[in-house]
């Protein structure tokens, strides 16, 4: 006996779905990127100014940098599901994606932070800046025009790495595309549309980046 696959081809009826794909998708790059950059400043900060911190957090940044992203949602929603706590898809993303994004950044706060010449910060000093006056005023301006460019690669690589919290069944765009493509077989124009997506939303980030780090390099 032989058996046949059934195809449906794409309707306007599949534009909600890929919508609400697209918003998961959104929802998710802004919210990792909010979590993971306060995080990534906190920590950041705390490796360049006090020993304990750099000694006790420097495994768990080197270990989080270093596993793929795939085996990290995995091992989180192991983790959670085998200690009880029924945690949605979303929730998980935001959580591995925050952290993982939260630990690039603090290598990019720490070096941003290193660059800066020991006598600019003796200087402000000087002039009766406290430590916090001097590091908002002074260090934390010139760190930041440092780390910026390697900062939106960063988010930029996240926007593209929301794709692999399917694995946990949180349906964002490029699950949406595999239902889609399963459902029509049209894998061509599904990810091409796909690849346009990414590509209008990750383009715009990365030119005007170039020309705000163009504006601050002549202030």
């Amino acid at each position: 006996m032989q058996f046949q696959l059934s195809y449906s081809s794409l309707q306007w009826s599949d534009i909600p779905f890929v919508l609400t794909g697209i918003w998961h998708t959104l929802l998710l790059s802004v919210l990792a990127t909010f979590f993971g950059t306060l995080i990534g400043i906190l920590v950041g900060w705390l490796r360049e100014n006090s020993v304990a911190a750099r000694v006790g957090l420097g495994p768990f940044v080197n270990v989080t940098r270093s596993i793929p992203l795939i085996i990290q949602f995995i091992l989180v929603n192991s983790f959670f599901a085998m200690a009880g706590f029924a945690m949605s898809p979303l929730l998980i993303g935001v959580i591995v994606l925050s952290v993982y994004m939260g630990m690039l950044t603090s290598e990019l706060v720490r070096s941003g932070l290193q660059s800066i010449r020991p006598q600019l910060k003796k200087a402000g000093r000087s002039l009766g800046l406290s430590y916090w006056q001097e590091l908002f005023h002074v260090s934390a301006p010139l760190a930041f025009r440092s780390l910026f460019p390697g900062w939106i690669g960063t988010v930029i690589g996240l926007t593209k790495d929301t794709a692999l919290v399917s694995v946990v069944g949180y349906v964002e765009l490029l699950r949406a595309s595999q239902i889609l493509i399963n459902r029509s077989n049209e894998a061509l124009l599904v990810l091409a549309g796909t690849g346009l997506f990414y590509f209008v939303i990750c383009y715009p980030i990365s030119r005007y980046s170039q020309r705000l780090e163009k504006v601050m390099q002549h202030d």
